[in-house]
């Protein structure tokens, strides 16, 4: 076994070798810096070049990209509360409100390392998982997949924030449109109003963009100044090295329990980091976690990196994928004439362990990397915002169509997105709402399974028992900390009226209507998991909104650190309607000229921009656009009068 590690090190540490890996890392920034992309864009982007390529040189190219990219991934939530990828949600909670205070270095600079040390960790969990894995992946079966989800479901209340009823109906709302799509027992299509993008469920990426990006970058806008108040960058990165040294306990457990989590196929990067991020706000004392506490983004990115060691064990070993990335580095290994199995800790050993040499000095690399750049994109926070709006538009929505290249999913952004504004100004919290939307699917999956195999004798296994002690550890851990109780009516504001707040809280008691009507349609197997999430949400929404519209104590309008708007930078609705018009710009017109009129517009009128910086902006960004596009090969939304007249390129 030794000979073997020190033979993989040897022939990975060949110059050409190298240089491959460091191509990887740098592809992999590359994509990890542009929201919404992730590391399976990168992948399919490098497939093509890894032909005529030794075995070990590929393999080290495609593990530094996705090594990387699970690190670059953090300066879009960190500098401007975007999700990096669907793996980076729980990283916004602590990491943006540090940066809006002026602790940017101090958040870039912990989770770099963080990502660096579970990296690492991740690296030495795959080793061992050479001689072990087998038997403990083998032992999980769908009943204990399923009390996993479960465990995810039990962060909610640790979640929640002010309010638990309000954390929990937005949970039910995640859950309720995660069942959207054809049902996992019978495929039976429900709440598809038969349609084909819905025939398919809700894109993750699309939602999760609509629920963090948008709301900030509306709050932001109105308040007219910049990300950040300050800018002590230098001061900061030392914080953050300080505050890994001071946290190094709370950094190895979640870097062990993200590479645990990554090895189960089927959970995926964003349920493991919101178990991870429950775990954190349970164990860790006087904690202001959703606030800007370094210790979020220690943890959170900590369990990303260590994921990856822990994603390969199932994709080398036995050849199935636990996530999207992973599908396309097994159809990588394919293309370069290596076939997943067991044969690979028999006969290849050396391939094995030139791909953990891979991950482990690639995310050193990485993290060099990301500390060389940090500074001068640090700088982005002290930029006025107004300048920086438009183009975090543009990238959403230009990351969000790129999701399925449907039109579709810019109206679905635009619907979510509005309804995110509302629940950050009146006091829902966001994250159960993913959490729900993350877990509705196998959730639904794995119960069918468990009891189609076992019947319900599934929940008498030691597995489930097991997974069950944890949750109510989890459960009691939170209940100590956090009061589970109402808390809307908290430092009222004078003379306001609750009605509003009423009024939305029949929003979500709708879906949930709708969601039960729809269900009586299809067969017991189809319909028994939403009518349990209706039947219970439906009357929790009604006696919210009710309690609401008779308060005798009206509650706050504003909630969730929401900043009061400049007068100049026009109000709440203003912006929505900014948002809309180019949406539905897109709609009529294709995505590149309506994007080329919004900056024209945006930057001439709410950003007070002279008609040189205009212009000069305005070009910069979309031909940037065009340029990403062409590389990644990436389409641009076209319009109705694109079906009409033949535009020439790039405007088609």
């Amino acid at each position: 076994m030794l000979d073997a590690l020190l033979s993989a090190l040897i022939a990975l540490s060949e110059p050409e070798r190298l240089l491959y890996m460091a191509l990887g890392v740098g592809i992999g920034y590359a994509i990890g810096v542009l929201p919404a992309l992730g590391g399976l864009a990168g992948l399919s982007l490098v497939l093509p070049f890894i032909y005529g390529l030794d075995q070990v040189s590929a393999l080290a190219m495609l593990v530094g990209l996705v090594a990387v990219a699970a690190t670059a991934d953090t300066y879009s939530s960190i500098l401007m509360g975007i999700p990096g990828s669907s793996a980076s949600q729980a990283t916004i909670l602590d990491g943006f409100p540090m940066a809006r205070r002026g602790e940017a270095a101090r958040a870039l600079s912990a989770s770099f390392l963080a990502s660096m040390i579970g990296g690492l960790v991740g690296a030495v969990i795959l080793t061992a998982a050479v001689q072990v894995a087998r038997p403990l992946i083998l032992a999980l079966g769908t009943a204990e997949l399923f009390m996993l989800a479960v465990l995810g479901l039990s962060m909610v209340g640790v979640l929640a924030g002010r309010s638990f009823s309000k954390g929990l109906v937005a949970c039910g709302m995640g859950l309720a449109l995660g069942t959207v799509g054809a049902a996992p027992a019978t495929s039976e299509y429900r709440n598809d109003f038969g349609t084909l993008y819905l025939s398919d469920g809700l894109p993750l990426p699309v939602l999760v963009l609509a629920i963090f990006a948008l709301p900030e970058i509306v709050d932001l806008a109105r308040g007219g100044g910049t990300i950040s108040k300050t800018a002590e960058l230098g001061r900061g990165w030392i914080a953050g090295m300080r505050d890994i040294a001071r946290h190094w306990w709370l950094l190895l457990r979640t870097s062990s329990i993200g590479s645990v989590l990554g090895a189960i196929p089927g959970l995926g990067g964003s349920v493991t980091d919101w178990i991870v991020y429950g775990h954190a706000v349970q164990t860790e004392k006087n904690g202001q976690f959703g606030k800007g506490d370094v210790r979020g983004v220690i943890a959170v990115e900590a369990s990303n990196n260590a994921r990856e060691g822990g994603a390969l064990v199932p994709t080398l070993f036995f050849g199935i994928p636990s996530s999207g990335s992973m599908a396309v580095f097994l159809g990588g290994m394919t293309l370069i004439g290596i076939e997943a199995g067991p044969q690979l800790v028999g006969e290849r050993l050396d391939l094995t362990y030139a791909i953990i040499w891979s991950l482990a000095i690639a995310n050193v690399m990485g993290t060099l990397l990301c500390f060389a750049t940090s500074p001068l994109i640090a700088r982005l926070t002290t930029i006025r915002f107004g300048l920086i709006a438009p183009f975090m538009v543009m990238i959403v929505c230009f990351g969000a169509f790129n999701t399925s290249r449907d039109i579709a999913d810019l109206l679905l952004l635009l619907a979510v997105g509005a309804m995110a504004m509302f629940m950050r100004r009146f006091g829902w919290p966001r994250p159960p709402f993913v959490v729900g939307f993350v877990l509705a699917q196998p959730m639904e999956t794995y119960l069918y399974q468990a009891v189609q195999f076992y019947g319900w004798g599934f929940l008498q296994r030691p597995g489930v028992l097991i997974i069950l002690g944890l949750i109510v550890v989890f459960v009691a851990l939170g209940a100590r900390q956090r009061k589970l109780a109402d808390t809307e009516d908290e430092s009222p504001k004078a003379g306001a009226s609750a009605m509003p707040q009423a009024l939305f809280a029949l929003v979500p008691a709708a879906l949930f209507a709708l969601v039960f009507w729809d269900a009586t349609k299809h067969s017991f197997l189809g319909a028994v998991f939403p009518l349990m999430i209706a039947g219970v949400m439906l009357p929790i929404a009604l006696v919210i909104s009710g309690r609401l519209a008779f308060a005798s104590r009206p509650g706050r309008l504003r909630h969730d650190g929401e900043q009061d708007a400049d007068p100049e930078q026009g109000g709440f609705w203003t912006y929505l309607l900014w948002f809309a018009g180019l949406i539905l710009g897109t709609v009529l017109v294709g995505f590149l000229l309506a994007s080329i009129v919004f900056f024209l517009a945006f930057l001439r009128w709410p950003a007070r921009c002279s008609w040189t910086t205009t212009l000069t902006l305005t070009t910069i960004a979309n031909a940037g656009l065009v340029a990403v596009a062409d590389i990644l090969v990436l389409d641009f939304p076209g319009g109705l009068l694109q079906s009409l007249v033949d535009l020439p390129w790039p405007l088609r």
